[in-house]
């Protein structure tokens, strides 16, 4: 082999982000150093791999025939990384946990505060995203999901089963009437996810009830952001129950309604969970998961 793995990670990451830019940002180096490798590789291999079109970077026929052995050298790479680290026994390094906005702003900061007492030579990572990391490219060790995964590479543990239901601030339904049938709600705003046709059918759907996209004033895709607009009474939404009932000021509308189940998952990759510092992370998280 006449080319080294650097060259070949930098010519998929360009394939992946679509631009020697985007692609030098998510390796962390400078564009000049990027383009130097994949210079470098085409060099080695003696094919052109790119062709510039305009200012876009399109691959030439070698480039697409190589492209599909190349992701199968990253995926043997990333089987490398996950094997190795797996073997660590330290009770030391970094961990990254993946979660959503609210659980990683209202929930984890109590947990690692505990965990840095009792392991402080553990660094945590926490990925704040109502996105889902995939644990299989080591986009995060741990995740904790409200949806089970369904890899098999994946070990996933149920640890907690949570309810979610409509709340608003106190000085809101002062303000607003506080409704006593779902036909109530109709004169009432709401606050939801920036799809309102969506968000408005699926608690529809799991609530039973007929809330229009109309009535969802405002709009977030950070569940944070929504959370802090109905404390300052600015209308209604559904969220967690665990969450709901360590915040002050907020009252559950209608409680009566059939509640929305919230499954709290915790998941890590098969080949982590052999890693001491991660193991350590992982019950610690189950274990305080399971407390509320």
């Amino acid at each position: 082999m006449n080319f080294d793995w650097n060259q070949v990670r930098a010519f998929l990451v360009t394939v992946e982000e679509g631009s020697l830019s985007a692609a030098a940002r998510a390796l962390g180096h400078t564009q000049p150093t990027l383009g130097r490798q994949v210079a470098a590789l085409e060099d080695a291999l003696g094919v052109p791999l790119f062709e510039r079109v305009g200012r876009s970077l399109v691959l030439t026929q070698s480039g697409e025939d190589l492209l599909e052995h190349v992701r199968a050298m990253g995926e043997a790479a990333s089987r490398i990384s996950l094997a190795a680290s797996g073997r660590s026994q330290a009770i030391e390094g970094r961990v990254s946990v993946t979660a959503s906005d609210g659980m990683s702003a209202y929930f984890l900061p109590k947990v690692l505060k505990t965990l840095r007492a009792s392991a402080p030579g553990i660094t945590i990572d926490v990925i704040s995203s109502n996105a889902i990391q995939d644990l299989q490219r080591r986009e995060a060790d741990i995740a904790i999901r409200h949806i089970r995964p369904d890899q098999p590479d994946l070990i996933a543990r149920r640890v907690r089963d949570s309810t979610g239901h409509l709340y608003a601030a106190t000085a809101y339904l002062d303000a607003r009437g506080r409704p006593e049938t779902p036909d109530d709600l109709a004169d009432h705003d709401f606050i939801g996810l920036q799809n309102p046709e969506r968000f408005t059918a699926e608690i529809n759907r799991r609530m039973g009830l007929a809330v229009t996209p109309e009535q969802l004033r405002l709009t977030s895709d950070s569940g944070v952001a929504g959370w802090e607009m109905v404390k300052l009474g600015l209308g209604i939404t559904v969220m967690m129950k665990d969450l709901a009932q360590i915040t002050p000021g907020i009252e559950m509308v209608l409680p009566d309604l059939p509640p929305v189940e919230v499954p709290v998952w915790l998941t890590v990759h098969r080949e982590l969970r052999s890693s001491r510092r991660i193991r350590v992370v992982f019950d610690a998280l189950a274990e305080a998961l399971a407390e509320g």
